[in-house]
């Protein structure tokens, strides 16, 4: 647990991070700019790097779990704030109305103009219930279908932020066709006549994440995971507790690491040393220079091409043999 001196939303293992954290600023606070107090900063310092790149070199399934949920964890909008130069937000599917966990709107990224789709969690709780804290309603994917459809009409790529537990599971959601939204999203993403880039950023939970997860490239944060349930729900239908999330997260094996050994992930973007949630303005560089790497690659390929690469790559995801071809 977090001590007294160490913030509210700290994580259990990332106790020896703060203990350091908490000497170093104690250091600097005492006003004393003494010889022997600048060698203890560097000293301590350098001990932080040393412990901080040691315990995000061990993460655990489960812990990497609590990293990708973290409250100070950069979001959708936070990214289009730090990456992007312009973003012009749009709303509604014209039909039932707007849908607030998801994000979707047009931005400038260096000299390319993209539409960007994303899940939102919101900061404050006022935010997150509004939000409904990343789980999106029918509406929510069927303004996203919306927005990238008009992206393929002017020929502009789309760009997807994945961070969603899943998709809103409440009865209304239910009534509204929550399942169909989805998978019709999921249809005519891979025929969608655009490039598409998706980035799972935090949390790729169930058919809430791949309602928006089908791109000719996908990309994952280092500490973010991406599976076909969460760990509770998984303990919840094998072990019939929540209380086996730690045992389904190791099961699960949805790890970026994992996911890029299965080939469903095509890159792993490094974050800064203690996480995303530790410096978001060297993380949105980084996935920035990943974004506009991946639009020149893309831009320089027909269209033809383009849509049978995006088909063929969802088709053999999961596609294994029992023994191997002679």
């Amino acid at each position: 647990m977090a001590t007294q001196d160490s913030p509210a939303s700290g994580l259990a293992f990332e106790q020896p991070i703060y203990d350091l954290e908490v000497r170093i600023r104690e250091l600097e606070q005492a006003g004393n700019k003494s010889a022997q107090t600048e060698d203890q900063l560097r000293s301590l310092r350098r001990e932080l790097a040393e412990v901080t790149r040691k315990v995000y070199s061990e993460l655990s399934p489960w812990e990497m779990v609590q990293v990708a949920r973290h409250k100070d964890r950069p979001y959708t909008r936070d990214y289009l704030n730090l990456a992007f130069e312009e973003f012009v937000e749009l709303y509604g599917d014209r039909r039932f109305g707007d849908d607030r966990a998801i994000l979707t709107g047009f931005a400038k990224l260096d000299q390319y103009k993209v539409m960007v789709v994303g899940h939102q969690k919101g900061r404050t709780y006022k935010e997150r219930s509004a939000c409904y804290f990343g789980c999106a309603h029918p509406e929510g994917y069927r303004k996203a279908l919306l927005k990238m459809r008009m992206a393929a009409k002017y020929k502009l790529p789309v760009i997807c932020f994945i961070d969603t537990p899943g998709a809103y599971p409440g009865v209304g959601a239910e009534e509204r066709g929550q399942s169909q939204a989805i998978a019709e999203n999921m249809y005519e993403m891979s025929r969608l006549d655009t490039p598409i880039i998706c980035v799972v950023i935090g949390e790729g939970g169930s058919g809430g994440a791949l309602g928006i997860g089908v791109g000719d490239r996908v990309a994952i944060l280092e500490h973010a995971y991406y599976s076909v349930i969460s760990p509770e729900g998984c303990a919840g239908i094998l072990w019939k507790s929540g209380a086996h999330a730690e045992k389904a997260a190791e099961a699960l094996r949805f790890t970026s690491k994992d996911l890029l050994e299965f080939g469903i992930v095509d890159t792993v973007l490094e974050e800064p040393l203690g996480g995303a949630h530790r410096d978001h303005h060297r993380m949105a560089a980084r996935l920035k220079m990943f974004l506009i790497k991946t639009l020149r690659e893309l831009a320089q390929k027909p269209s033809a091409e383009l849509l049978e690469g995006r088909y063929q790559k969802f088709r053999q995801i999961g596609v294994f043999l029992e023994t191997p071809v002679v």
